[in-house]
């Protein structure tokens, strides 16, 4: 997760992580010519002085968080709470695939559908552009209509404004 924007960069499934997997991640989700400054992670025994010379190697300090501090990474423990209890706590996964599927579709709409309160609130990448307030705040345009998109199979809609026609 880029913490700035609150937005997910990259997800991917393993029942068996290992440093080589967790190294090709950070290759996977850092783009050749990237701003990024830092990398926080916890002390995790496949975290070791390998995976972690090599995303220095890629212009990226790594910070480790605290011994045992739970809080010391929050954005992380924040978006794996959130994704637990927005999604998958009412979901039974029945494979990595369908896992993997979920949280790419879960992943979309947490960065281009969903209002994030740290931002404002605010949309991490919004899709379309939002249209110009009416006079009063609290009315919707007379040009314009309120639409859902279902998300997860409804568990969760998206809404946004429509242009009715002319």
């Amino acid at each position: 997760m880029e913490v700035g924007t609150r937005r997910i960069m990259h997800r991917n499934v393993t029942a068996h992580p290992t440093a080589e997997w967790t190294l090709q991640q950070f290759r996977e989700a850092l783009p050749g010519d990237h701003t990024y400054r830092f990398a926080i992670h916890d002390r995790d025994r496949i975290r070791s002085k390998d995976p972690d010379q090599a995303v220095e190697a890629m212009g990226v300090r790594v910070l480790r968080t605290p011994v045992r501090a739970p809080k010391g990474n929050s954005y992380c423990e924040r978006i794996v709470r959130t994704a637990r209890r927005a999604c998958l706590d009412f979901m039974i996964p029945f494979s990595a695939g369908h896992l993997r599927h979920t949280l790419v579709e879960w992943a979309a709409h947490y960065n281009h559908g969903r209002p994030h309160r740290s931002l404002g609130p605010g949309i991490p990448l919004p899709l379309d552009p939002l249209p110009s307030p009416s006079a009063c705040r609290h009315q919707i345009r007379g040009d314009c209509r309120v639409r859902a998109k279902p998300v997860l199979g409804g568990l969760h809609h998206e809404y946004f404004l429509e242009k009715l026609a002319a």
